[in-house]
């Protein structure tokens, strides 16, 4: 959808030049497309198709930092243009999504689309900048004000596929099971090739322990989207154990002491009492969890901080994050460190700076 919220002049010969940066770009010859853009930028520095291309063909190149500024650039260029606004939201969202400063600045991004959207009464754009802001909430862990986002987007577009997937994804992350196994059976009733629903629907098949309704789900959903869902790298029980050694010897010295009343296991997938232990619920995807007080809060007057401490890793989760085998082991590590890092008191925001998160 392309809607243009200002009229602007064009200087001349601009027309022709755009069409070649188009005729490249839909060729995906995007090497092609930002050479012509660029040139195309030296006489017109403002022109906001000019700005729009570039910013995409740097993102299909793989240039996202430069991406990052070309959005920018634009935003700041032309600040009330809702569709520089939602696709500079949406890279930063979508394609940024595992940098949580980046979603943060797409969601403020979402919010000044959004306010320009309710003043032009435009209720297209409106339900676009809702949906991509409980896309990026879901992301951020924020699942309760996502539904609220998303409920607002659906109130707009009341049969949104895209909508009702992200919805139904809010639902599990907050671990309301059974509704979100309604609302995903609903999904599929309007898109039947709905390859997500499919795969939420095998996570949820698991959890309640029908081995055989949830691995028909997952093939499913490997069949549907095979990029998304590929195969789960797994490891024998013995092979995952040595990883799982391993990492713990490569601990340093001076937080291996902290180990020495803490239990270190393994279990497939986290318990409801895992994930319900705080509020809001963790996620059920999470790849291990720390049981216990922190080193530092502990107290002489507490019985209940006497009780050892216990890590726990998830391998099911573990291995379906991960590509590849090596990634696999390389992630167990990690997740011991993180884990490890709550046992001496660093909360999610530290180990986040820490890149353990």
């Amino acid at each position: 959808m392309v809607k243009r919220t200002e009229k602007r002049a064009e200087p001349e010969g601009v027309k022709e030049q755009l069409r070649a940066v188009e005729a490249a770009f839909e060729a995906e010859d995007f090497t092609q497309a930002l050479a012509q853009v660029n040139t195309l930028l030296e006489a017109a520095p403002k022109l906001p198709e000019a700005l729009h291309y570039r910013a995409a063909c740097l993102v299909e190149l793989g240039h996202f930092e430069d991406a990052a500024r070309a959005y920018r650039h634009a935003v700041k260029s032309h600040p009330e243009d809702l569709e520089f606004l939602l696709g500079a939201a949406d890279f930063l969202i979508c394609r940024m999504g595992e940098d949580r400063e980046a979603v943060e600045e797409g969601l403020e991004l979402c919010a000044r689309g959004r306010k320009l959207a309710h003043r032009m009464d435009d209720a297209e754009w409106v339900y676009e900048f809702l949906l991509l802001e409980g896309m990026g909430l879901n992301q951020l862990g924020e699942c309760a004000q996502a539904l609220v986002s998303l409920d607002a987007a659906l109130v707009h577009v009341p049969r949104s596929v895209d909508a009702l997937v992200e919805r139904s994804i809010a639902l599990f992350e907050l671990c309301q099971f059974e509704d979100a196994r309604v609302a995903f059976e609903e999904v599929l009733e309007d898109a039947p090739d709905e390859g997500w629903a499919y795969h939420y629907l095998g996570l949820i098949a698991e959890r309640r322990g029908d081995t055989r309704e949830a691995k028909k789900r997952f093939a499913k959903a490997q069949a549907l989207l095979p990029r998304e869902f590929p195969p789960p790298v797994a490891l024998a029980e013995e092979e995952f154990d040595q990883a799982l050694e391993a990492a713990v010897k490569a601990l340093p010295e001076h937080v291996k002491g902290y180990l020495d009343n803490v239990t270190i296991s393994v279990e497939d997938i986290p318990s409801n009492d895992d994930l319900l232990a705080q509020s809001p619920p963790l996620s059920p995807s999470i790849l291990g969890v720390f049981r216990g007080t922190p080193v530092g809060e502990r107290s002489v007057t507490n019985a209940y901080d006497h009780f050892p401490a216990a890590i726990v890793l998830y391998q099911k989760n573990l291995e379906r994050f991960a590509r590849t085998r090596e990634e696999l082991i390389e992630q167990i590590g990690i997740t011991v460190m993180h884990e490890v890092g709550h046992l001496v008191g660093l909360d999610e925001d530290d180990l986040w700076e820490r890149g353990l998160d």
